[in-house]
């Protein structure tokens, strides 16, 4: 993970081109993107974790579900603060009630709605059962960030230029440190969910 976040980070803040539109205010998306990726993967994480916890009454999940919350939050939190970094110098403002931004914004309040509902309920089961729910539901909301810039009128940019459909129209050097990166952060979330997952067993279970 370390290896993987080092490469990504050098590769897009020293080795990249600069933007001819956005000068080096673009290498903010070497960290903005993925965090915006992984805000949107682990709430479907949490989402089926918890679902299979409520269907299958599977303990684990359960656990798994609750301990990517926090997770999912922090990066929810770093895209919207670093959107709002590149938006002021694009934009002229650090925050407008774009749709892709608003919509990440909601995904916030679902990370913290679920963390508050789930501590807020002493009987673990019925804590479950609750947060599940909340997060089966605000699920519909992951499709509308993803394709808000498709399905409105939006200042936030399209395809991104380090998708897989523009990399055919960009230098291995833009889009390799945004898979290294990517890569990266993947891992990252890994080793956190595991090892938040081990203390709750332990802290419960003995």
């Amino acid at each position: 993970t370390l290896i993987f976040m080092v490469a990504g980070l050098y590769g897009g803040l020293f080795y990249a081109p600069t933007d001819y539109q956005q000068g080096e205010s673009f290498r903010i998306i070497y960290v903005h993107v993925p965090a915006a990726w992984m805000s949107m993967f682990i709430y479907i994480v949490m989402a089926v974790s918890a679902a299979i916890g409520l269907i299958w009454r599977i303990k684990l999940a359960d656990i798994v579900a609750a301990s990517s919350a926090p997770i999912g939050a922090s990066f929810t939190f770093l895209a919207l603060a670093t959107g709002s970094l590149w938006g002021k110098p694009m934009w002229g403002a650090w925050w407008v009630w774009d749709a892709r931004l608003t919509s990440e914004l909601v995904l916030l309040f679902l990370y913290m709605g679920f963390m508050g509902l789930h501590a807020a309920i002493d009987d673990q089961r019925n804590a479950s059962r609750a947060t599940a729910v909340l997060a089966i539901v605000g699920v519909i909301n992951i499709p509308i960030i993803h394709f808000s810039v498709e399905w409105w009128n939006t200042l936030h940019q399209g395809v991104s230029d380090l998708s897989a459909s523009n990399q055919g129209a960009n230098p291995p050097s833009v889009w390799v440190p945004a898979v290294l990166t990517g890569c990266g952060v993947i891992g990252l979330y890994l080793l956190a969910v595991i090892l938040r997952t081990r203390n709750e067993i332990l802290r419960t279970e003995y």
